[in-house]
């Protein structure tokens, strides 16, 4: 154990011996999560209405529009603001919203089924209007499976005994429509209950995003850093000659692996900190699962750190590769951007990088206030990252 704890010491030592790793390793998180969150008391505004503002322009006037509207209005992600064709013109060229939906005029249940088009406009290159688009599609999918299961049930009913009247028929479809739309929230609500909240329930909360976003990519270079400390060893043949000492394998490189985990855990702990005293976030709602998630995170760091310094030549390629790496993963993760403005087949493919699921568990834990339960797939999957890269990485550690 005394040889552990030597050798972590060294790399701390060696690491921190430039007064500008500080930079690093907290100032810049720190400047980098005030000003991305939105300052202080971020999360105090995002208990505002902060969605996504939807200019709707309702020419049908219909039940089915106003059930659109209603479905619209429910969403985590978008806030329909109706108004008169003038006005939202107006505000969208004004460029006061990113997206100008209208529903045009026989926009009902006849209009539905013979495929009536909605007309939405959306603002290019904003980063908002694909959560616009993506929003009314699904709102537009909702109410299309209800009143399509609506009009079958009617079809049903006037095959087994005609009505007695129009508004006979009207009173059973109005009926047999609500009865589908309760299903289906039902539906939905039993699919969220069993897995984790839909991203449609999600409202964006961006002093949560910025704090889970900048802790993960600063925590993540250095971690990934544990390459150049073996690549420089090894080329510097210092590697080699610490095994002259009573060290074993083993012992060199839990000092050095453990070293610098407990290190990504001491920045992950002061980063945190300043989301909760400075951003106002509620990281403390479900310490038990903080604790997981922290743990998971800075074990994939560590060991795909480890795989990565055990097929790199030299540290200075180890440290090239070591920010690139760190700041595409960033990028894909999500932990620069909402992952949710971005198509869901996109989504799909980038739950190969492990900082997705390091970002969708804290983002759990600050923005949508869940706790250990929601989180332990998301940790699982960190920890079988991990278990692969050090697998890897030790399979392939070498002297020279």
């Amino acid at each position: 154990m005394k040889q552990i704890i030597a050798i972590a010491w060294k790399d701390a030592l060696v690491r921190f011996s430039s007064r500008t790793e500080l930079l690093f390793f907290i100032i810049l998180p720190v400047i980098f999560t005030f000003i991305i969150g939105g300052g202080f008391g971020g999360a105090q505004r995002a208990n505002r209405d902060d969605r996504v503002r939807l200019l709707v322009v309702d020419d049908a006037h219909s039940a089915l529009s106003q059930q659109l509207i209603n479905a619209l209005a429910k969403s985590g992600s978008v806030r329909p603001d109706v108004m008169a064709r003038v006005d939202a013109d107006s505000e969208f060229s004004a460029d006061r919203a990113p997206a100008l939906l209208i529903i045009p005029a026989g926009f009902d249940q006849v209009g539905l089924s013979n495929g009536l088009m909605l007309d939405l406009r959306a603002k290019p290159n904003n980063m908002s209007a694909p959560i616009a688009e993506r929003s009314v599609n699904m709102a537009v999918s909702v109410i299309s499976v209800a009143a399509s299961a609506a009009q079958q049930s009617l079809s049903e009913a006037e095959r087994i005994k005609p009505f007695a009247s129009v508004a006979d028929r009207q009173v059973y479809y109005d009926h047999a429509l609500a009865q589908a739309q309760t299903a289906g929230a039902e539906s939905s609500s039993a699919g969220v209950e069993i897995t984790r909240p839909a991203t449609a329930s999600y409202r964006y909360n961006p002093a949560a995003q910025a704090s889970a976003g900048q802790l993960i990519t600063w925590v993540f270079i250095p971690l990934l850093g544990i390459g150049t400390l073996f690549a420089y060893e090894r080329q510097s043949g210092t590697l080699r000659r610490l095994f002259v000492m009573p060290v074993s394998k083993a012992q060199l490189l839990l000092g050095t692996i453990g070293g610098q985990f407990l290190t990504s855990l001491a920045q992950m702990a002061l980063l945190i900190g300043f989301g909760i005293a400075v951003m106002g976030l509620n990281w403390g709602n479900d310490l038990a699962g903080l604790a997981v998630m922290m743990i998971a995170t800075g074990l994939c760091g560590a060991a795909m750190g480890t795989m990565l310094g055990a097929f790199v030549k030299s540290a200075r390629q180890a440290n090239g590769l070591s920010i690139m790496l760190g700041m595409v993963m960033a990028l894909l993760g999500g932990c620069w951007y909402p992952q949710e403005i971005i198509p869901e087949g996109v989504r799909t493919i980038l739950q190969i990088v492990p900082t997705t699921w390091a970002m969708r568990g804290l983002t759990d834990l600050a923005a949508r206030g869940l706790g250990l339960p929601a989180i332990l797939h998301s940790a699982a999957i960190l920890v079988a990252f991990a278990a692969v890269f050090f697998v890897v990485g030790i399979a392939r550690f070498r002297y020279e």
